[in-house]
């Protein structure tokens, strides 16, 4: 976004003594600064409901125009996301471009993404999120020499011109939509063909910056040093728009899907979640849940909340669910240590790895059975299947063939039982 100059002040309304509010404009200042705008002041009102005009009172008007004049700031960013009148009233009071924490949101996730869907998801809803105030945007655009003020001055040619634009932008986001809809259709179909190997998958979701990247290279260097299937991570808000899968083989021929999604926020604009949906869907199929908690951060649980709520949002509340409760190192609690669905770990340190994958295989890993068998010799190819995909305790031969004291699936030994000799002892895990 096109800045006068990187300064800008920061505006939120605390609404009916809102508990997270504090932490929210922190959160704002954060966004501000990851889109390289420089927060040089902060203005908060009280407030029972938003004002529907300026969405703060016209009291604190003058407040703000002059607390913006005496930071020298082109910018005033507003904690909520404005209504078309909100930005029209605002900017024509202050005379400076007013931006929301959505239109924020939108321009680091712009700047983030990579891949062609990503860019796909992100234009979309930064379309969707332009329709409805081309007006305002326009009035904002003249101001800064940006274009489209002269015609303003015609009221006919203006609105002709904004219907030129808001048809132009629907035509703009059918052409986007129909585009992603065959990428859709293409992660659909890997989806499918994944489900159909009976391979468990298991999604990391979480609050953004957390330390989910990170997790996953951590699982691939303890497990697959040799894969290269490293996935960007860095400390920084949605370093990650793209879904990652990878396939995690461990030790025992036990193997699962991991999956890295895109972090959450808190207000997350609904036009991202919508555009992003078919991305999240991966989060929604899962057969168990890895939330990643930033446990340094003070407001923890209000992070755990606002990723609960948004897997609520996507249908996704019913998947169970472990926390690996990461930055433990910079807190004074005991790690690695396990306590119920909670794993306390770093993944800087490596530590709980081994503990968090013993959790996570507890809970995918329900559908196997440990059996001692016997198998003929003249099936040798069953002996080299079971080798191959299962965790053989013992193997030791007898007379009439090979005896394998080993944990399998039970789908798998349902499919070879007639082969066996004798079935001489199964148990249920």
């Amino acid at each position: 976004m096109e800045q006068l100059n990187n300064k800008a002040v920061i505006v939120g309304v605390n609404l009916q003594d809102r508990p997270d509010f504090i932490y929210s404009m922190e959160e704002l200042r954060n966004l501000a600064e990851a889109c390289n705008i420089e927060v040089a002041g902060e203005l908060t009102q009280n407030l029972a409901k938003i004002n529907s005009s300026h969405y703060i009172g016209s009291g604190k008007i003058d407040e703000l125009s002059a607390l913006v004049a005496g930071v020298d700031a082109s910018t005033v960013i507003f904690n909520d996301e404005l209504s078309p009148s909100q930005i029209r009233n605002l900017e024509s009071s202050l005379e400076k471009k007013v931006i929301d924490r959505t239109i924020l949101i939108l321009d680091i996730f712009a700047e983030r993404a990579k891949t062609r869907e990503a860019q796909l998801q992100v234009e979309v809803a930064q379309l969707q999120y332009m329709l409805p105030r081309l007006v305002g945007l326009r009035e904002s655009l003249g101001r800064q020499g940006g274009g489209g003020g002269s015609g303003m001055k015609n009221k006919g040619t203006g609105e002709t011109k904004l219907e030129l634009d808001r048809r132009r932008i629907e035509d703009r986001i059918h052409a986007l939509q129909s585009e992603l809809e065959k990428l859709v259709a293409q992660r659909q179909v890997q989806r499918k063909q994944r489900q159909k190997t009976g391979i468990p998958v298991v999604c990391l979701v979480g609050y953004t910056n957390a330390g989910k990247s990170s997790l996953m290279n951590a699982l691939l260097d303890a497990f697959m040093p040799e894969s290269n299937k490293q996935v960007f991570a860095k400390d920084m808000l949605f370093a990650t728009l793209e879904t990652s899968v990878r396939n995690i083989e461990l030790p025992d021929n036990k193997s699962f899907l991991l999956t890295d999604t895109v972090g959450f926020v808190s207000q997350l604009p609904h036009y991202l979640v919508k555009a992003f949906r078919s991305t999240l869907e991966e989060v929604a199929e899962a057969d168990l849940l890895i939330q990643v908690v930033d446990y340094s951060n003070e407001e923890y649980e209000r992070l755990i909340d606002v990723t609960n709520s948004t897997l609520k949002e996507l249908g996704a509340d019913h998947i169970p669910m472990i926390f690996a409760y990461n930055k433990t190192d910079m807190t004074s609690e005991p790690y690695p240590q396990v306590n119920g669905d909670k794993v306390y770990m770093s993944v800087k340190e490596g530590a709980g790895l081994d503990e968090l994958v013993t959790l996570t295989k507890k809970r995918i890993f329900q559908d196997y059975v440990k059996c001692d068998v016997i198998i003929p010799f003249a099936e040798g190819r069953v002996v080299a299947y079971f080798n191959t995909n299962a965790n053989i305790q013992e193997t030791s031969y007898e007379p009439n063939g090979t005896r394998l004291v080993m944990e399998c699936r039970q789908a798998d030994y349902d499919k070879f039982k007639d082969v066996f000799v004798e079935p001489l002892e199964v148990e249920v895990e």
